[in-house]
């Protein structure tokens, strides 16, 4: 059963939103919060595996709540980022603060869905639409590397290919096709990959590849 926490300053979306949950087998909402302190309060507490936090919040954001959240010693929940623009200019400081990920409130129910299950097992949301334009703005204004990072070298050849398709937001299923091998040997690619860069998700990896200019920004 995956434990969510809602969190968000409109009661409607938060009951909307648990009203889906309770048509998932295997979901249970355990908690909901109206703003950012609430959210950290209640996320320490209860130990939900997923926390759906809304970007705006009134007396903290939903991004210094996911920082709080994901600083806290032995915290185990992810947090997923909900948010109404889809250029918002701080959900960079969600994705460094380890975020799993972030979604636009437009998108349909069951991606919503389909996204905490995601979280749930550990992985990250990529939204080629949003998450990879947003990473790719923002990590370009970062402080720009003089040289290849060393621990590139670690990466053999397929690793390397398969840390740019995951920079282009390619899923599993569209790299086993890509690169002609089968889904188990791409999950196998990618948890090297992270392993070799000290990345926690796949999310990272895209942060990763745009701030190291290996791939250009749109």
């Amino acid at each position: 059963m995956i434990r969510v926490l809602l969190a968000d300053d409109h009661a409607m979306f938060r009951s909307g939103m648990r009203a889906l949950l309770d048509t998932q087998p295997d979901f249970t909402c355990v908690g909901e919060a109206s703003d950012g302190r609430e959210a950290v309060a209640e996320t320490a507490r209860l130990r939900p595996d997923v926390a759906v936090l809304d970007v705006r919040m009134p007396r903290l954001d939903g991004l210094a709540a996911t920082e709080a959240i994901l600083a806290a010693p032995g915290n185990d929940t992810r947090v997923l980022v909900l948010t109404t623009y889809d250029a918002d200019e701080y959900v960079y400081r969600a994705l460094r603060a380890g975020a799993s990920g972030f979604l636009l409130k437009s998108l349909a129910p069951e991606e919503l869905v389909a996204a905490m299950r995601v979280a749930a097992r550990g992985d990250a949301l990529i939204d080629p639409s949003v998450t990879r334009r947003l990473v790719a703005k923002f990590a370009a204004v970062l402080e720009p590397t003089a040289a290849e990072p060393p621990e590139l070298a670690r990466l053999t050849s397929r690793e390397r290919e398969v840390l740019l398709l995951i920079a282009n937001a390619c899923s599993n299923a569209e790299i086993a096709r890509q690169l002609h091998v089968g889904e188990e040997t791409v999950k196998t690619h990618v948890s090297r990959v992270l392993s070799k860069l000290g990345l926690p998700d796949r999310v990272h990896a895209v942060v990763y590849a745009y701030r190291h200019k290996l791939v250009p920004g749109d």
